[in-house]
């Protein structure tokens, strides 16, 4: 049974992002775009529009701060971004010593303190709720859920023993303490020391520090595997209705000097550029116009004019980036996609797979939504001159109600 939640602003939140990502097969899971915005980006939305929390310190790798700064889409309520450690505790203790700093002093010692997972994109407000509340009472709290399949210890590709898994739990976050609690449990064990903690409840154990256990959220999923990205796509895409919405884009770039030419997202080495004042990509500018268009949302040239406004030579796949953003914004999810690239020159043919699949992964949907295909223009008109290279998309939204708050 849910609890009543607390007073809007009892709590504050450590958004821990700064692991590597070593089980996801060389994915970056945390710039992974899912249902039209990067699973980072969803994950911070949930805790920013959780009425209990007030400030937001987000820890996250040194290279990526930059970029997360610059994108545009942190919540007001994210009031520090910064770098964490090669263990979850010093990132941990890093986002404590961030939140500190934005002040409160002593008077915030009992204030709750969350840590959550960035790569746990479907927390609720309820569940969040339920943590601060527990843990406001009880000085810490952890929410978990019960362990359903049968457990095996096991070595190399032997089973040794069946575990019992009567009285075990897994444990989900966000995890909530009183500040002055994890304060003394860094005190005790220093980030810096040799003792690595895998969440916040065993730190607090290691300290005799009682965690009280509520029920978890057996839908608040955390990113670890290739194949959690699906599951979490599709939950966030439940959600954007049934409302069918079509759009055309189409763009046209001629030849310019310089290389490589970037199509697609993909760079074809040994072919000149395309002019403009982007990169040129006129395969990524049919897209976003499409997409623009199908939400209702306007244009490209409109939302990026060709100005002192818009970085020159700036990267297309960062305007589409934003232009998904900003249909997801409006309610709008990418179902599919088919464009075609008018060329006669270069070839083609050996590149359209891997387009596709750069497409694919700048929308956040599945590889076979979206499909490449090229013609040589039949050596007629300005493509078939080889003169420049034209793009024709076409698009399938659905949703189009405006997103909720809590981004879900």
């Amino acid at each position: 049974m849910a609890v009543d939640a607390p007073a809007t602003g009892t709590a504050d939140a450590i958004v821990v992002a700064a692991g590597a990502s070593r089980r996801m097969e060389g994915i970056d899971k945390l710039d992974r775009i899912v249902a039209g915005r990067s699973l980072l980006e969803w994950s911070i939305g949930a805790i920013a529009a959780a009425p209990d929390v007030e400030s937001i310190a987000l820890v996250t790798t040194p290279e990526r701060i930059d970029r997360i700064v610059a994108a545009g889409w942190l919540p007001e309520s994210v009031r520090a971004v910064v770098p964490g450690g090669e263990r979850r505790h010093e990132s941990v203790a890093a986002g404590l010593a961030a939140l500190d700093r934005l002040g409160g002093g002593s008077a915030s010692d009992e204030r709750v303190v969350l840590v959550h997972d960035g790569a746990r994109p479907l927390v609720t407000g309820d569940l969040i709720a339920r943590v601060v509340s527990a843990a406001a009472e009880h000085g810490a709290a952890v929410p978990v859920v019960a362990v359903a399949e049968t457990l095996k210890r096991v070595e190399g590709d032997v089973v040794r023993e069946t575990v019992d898994r009567a009285g075990l739990a897994a444990a989900q976050t966000p995890q909530g303490v009183r500040r002055t609690l994890l304060r003394s449990a860094f005190e005790r064990y220093p980030a810096t020391g040799p003792e690595t903690w895998t969440d916040e409840a065993a730190l607090l154990e290691a300290c005799t520090i009682p965690v009280h256990a509520i029920p978890g959220d057996p839908a608040n999923l955390k990113v670890t595997l290739p194949a959690d990205l699906d599951r979490v796509d599709a939950a966030l895409r439940s959600t954007a209705g049934t409302m069918v919405r079509v759009g055309i884009g189409q763009d046209l770039h001629p030849f310019g000097a310089g290389s490589p030419l970037i199509l697609g997202g993909v760079t074809i080495a040994g072919a000149p550029r395309l002019d403009g004042h982007s990169d040129g990509d006129v395969v990524l500018h049919a897209i976003a116009d499409a997409i623009l268009g199908a939400a209702g949302l306007g244009d490209l040239g409109r939302l990026f004019p060709a100005g002192p406004e818009t970085p020159r030579g700036v990267a297309s796949s960062e305007l589409l980036g934003s232009v998904v953003r900003k249909a997801a914004d409006a309610g709008f999810l990418v179902e599919s996609l088919d464009v075609t690239v008018v060329a006669a020159r270069p070839r083609l043919g050996t590149s359209l797979v891997a387009m596709a699949a750069r497409i694919a992964g700048l929308l956040g949907v599945a590889d076979a939504a979206v499909n490449v295909k090229a013609s040589t223009g039949n050596l007629a008109g300005f493509e078939g001159a080889g003169r420049g290279i034209s793009a024709l998309a076409l698009v399938t939204l659905t949703g189009g109600g405006a997103r909720p708050a809590d981004g879900r």
